[in-house]
């Protein structure tokens, strides 16, 4: 999966003067599944709808599959897209929606029927052709908005936050139906979301993007244990922030002052930028609370108190006002039977490694 579908050079899109994507150079592979990745206003829907050709750029190359899709119409590139509200026509039944694109092909009767009834077969929706659009759910009706893209088998199928208005348990299942289809059919999926575990679930590679600019292209570990800033990293799961010095520092690492937690030593690939500026940060993960059982081997303690605490079930994240800083720590728990839940108040000891910490220099 090496080879590159699409690419795009240096592309600028302007709305009059809202500069809404600046400079994005970006290769997606075939057969993967990538994200665009971003708060609201970043610029990741303009840019799946500038590949889409639903916007013009204002300047910049965009190719697919080696051919310039610059003023090539939407309806003459080889991509299908699912939109958020799904576009079902509700008048339709749920065949004669998923049928729809083949009314101008030269297939016969009998062949769009065969398409159809595969296309449903694929996402799940057998013997729902003689539904009504209108009198199913909204997880059924995401399914025909994929087989309605999927059957015009497209080489990019483009979904703008598809998932967006279902409930979380049907959101789950579908985010590994779509993870499923995407390595059954075989093409390349570019999602569009704003919620950062839904694209770590789903994606091969993940774009994040801020301010109409790409921050980091990465795998999802990459992205989520190498940050390459700041920014990625407080947009991209939690993060804790405690201020540092930097006492010295050369290509080896840096020995570093961190408030809270003395001082460490860091190797090279824990420094992040090249900055004036020090920060270290620690996923809460990464952090333990004892309950009188020795720490991990190459883990150092600290003590604390509980300043608050949030149940999830599963997990139990755990506010801990630690000595030397005001800031206090985010720490999760995995929640075993029998396991003690540490209430307000509670003394703490916490268990931090620091090859866990990185530093960030802007």
């Amino acid at each position: 999966m090496t080879d590159r579908l699409i690419s795009l050079r240096s592309v600028e899109k302007y709305y009059e003067s809202y500069h809404a994507l600046r400079g994005i150079s970006l290769d997606i592979r075939s057969g993967e599944f990538f994200s665009l990745l971003g708060p609201s206003g970043c610029g990741k829907t303009t840019l799946l709808r500038a590949i889409a050709g639903f916007e013009t750029l204002s300047s910049g190359e965009l190719l697919i599959d080696g051919t310039d899709m610059v003023g090539v119409p939407a309806n003459r590139r080889p991509t299908n897209m699912v939109f958020q509200s799904y576009a079902i026509f509700p008048h339709l039944s749920v065949a004669e929606n998923v049928g729809f694109g083949l009314r101008r092909t030269s297939q016969t009767q009998a062949e769009r029927m065969r398409a159809v009834c595969a296309a449903l077969e694929m996402v799940g929706l057998e013997g729902f052709g003689g539904r009504a659009a209108h009198a199913i759910s909204g997880g059924q009706r995401q399914r025909v908005a994929l087989a309605r893209a999927l059957i015009l088998e497209p080489k990019v199928l483009l979904l703008d936050e598809p998932l967006s208005a279902l409930d979380k348990k049907m959101r789950e299942q579908m985010q590994a139906e779509l993870r499923r289809l995407q390595r059954q059919v075989g093409i390349t999926f570019i999602l569009v979301t704003h919620d950062q575990e839904e694209a770590l679930i789903m994606s091969d590679r993940i774009a994040i993007m801020f301010d109409g600019e790409i921050a980091q292209v990465d795998p999802p570990a990459t992205l989520y244990h190498r940050p390459a800033s700041r920014r990625v990293a407080e947009f991209v799961g939690m993060m804790n922030f405690l201020p540092a010095e930097i006492k010295a520092q050369d290509d080896q690492g840096a020995t570093v002052d961190v408030a809270g937690l003395g001082q460490v030593k860091l190797s090279d690939d824990q420094i992040i930028g090249n900055g004036p500026g020090a920060e270290i940060g620690v996923r809460p993960e990464t952090m333990s609370l004892l309950s009188g059982e020795a720490p991990p081997d190459g883990s150092r303690v600290m003590s604390g108190k509980v300043d608050d605490r949030a149940y999830y079930g599963d997990m139990s994240f755990y506010q801990v006002a630690i000595e030397g800083t005001d800031q206090t720590l985010t720490v999760s728990m995995k929640n075993v039977m029998g396991g003690e839940l540490l209430n307000p108040g509670a003394p703490a000891s916490v268990a931090w490694d620091p090859r866990a910490l990185l530093l960030f220099r802007a």
